[in-house]
């Protein structure tokens, strides 16, 4: 029996016959075998796995990686969108269990940290980029593509309960403090998963209580008025 090669196209313009769509389907299947393959294997080998040691890991060879995926930051990004899905799933889920726009803060930064902190290595290879790329694209993976857009998501979730907490009138407001609160997440999130663990680093629950309280509240309440004469 003939079968076409793992990559076949299906004709352009033409009718997917049964045949056809069996075989795109066992492709789809393979490539979220692979990407889940690809998170275990980089969970364990740390986010500077090769795609050799992927591959190995995973039980096949790298030319299968590099059929599906085209090359590592491709492999990057699939992994990317696998995670971020998860995480974006679950940070919606706390937002719409929430009672007020602050502890729908707090559940937001609550699920992107335990999200994160579960595996910092898978974080970290979907969130890098490969040798060379910043410098043709004059970004990291980081800002474009799958965490891009979940970004994106994020903010458009953070600005939701404001814009009916704030009303009419703070578009200013709404318009440009989501973006900021994501910054302020996302790199103070990384600089704690980066902290080696100590008496001093914060817990997961602690940490996220904090950043809520500097994204509600500032740092203000932490400062005496002689500070700033």
């Amino acid at each position: 029996m003939n079968i076409p090669p793992a990559d076949h196209p299906v004709p352009f313009g033409g009718a997917v016959d049964g045949r056809a769509a069996r075989w795109q389907s066992h492709r789809e299947e393979r490539r979220r075998e692979l990407v889940k393959s690809a998170r275990r294997a980089v969970h364990i080998l740390g986010s500077d796995a090769s795609m050799e040691e992927i591959a190995a890991a995973a039980g096949t060879s790298k030319s299968v990686f590099y059929r599906y995926f085209g090359d590592k930051a491709g492999l990057q990004q699939a992994v990317g969108e696998a995670v971020l899905s998860q995480m974006q799933r679950r940070m919606q889920e706390a937002v719409e269990s929430a009672q007020s726009p602050r502890e729908g803060l707090f559940a937001m930064v609550s699920a992107y940290l335990q999200m994160a902190g579960a595996s910092p290595n898978v974080y970290a290879f979907v969130t890098k980029y490969s040798p060379g790329e910043a410098a043709e694209a004059g970004a990291d993976i980081a800002t474009a593509g799958a965490l891009g857009h979940f970004f994106e998501a994020v903010r458009d979730m953070i600005a939701r309960p404001m814009r009916s907490h704030l009303g009419a009138g703070k578009e200013a407001v709404i318009g440009y403090w989501p973006t900021a609160a994501i910054g302020l997440v996302r790199n103070a999130g990384e600089q704690w998963l980066a902290t080696p663990e100590s008496p001093a680093k914060p817990d997961q629950e602690t940490m996220a209580r904090q950043i809520t309280a500097w994204l509600c509240v500032g740092i203000a309440p932490q400062m005496e008025t002689k500070d700033l004469r």
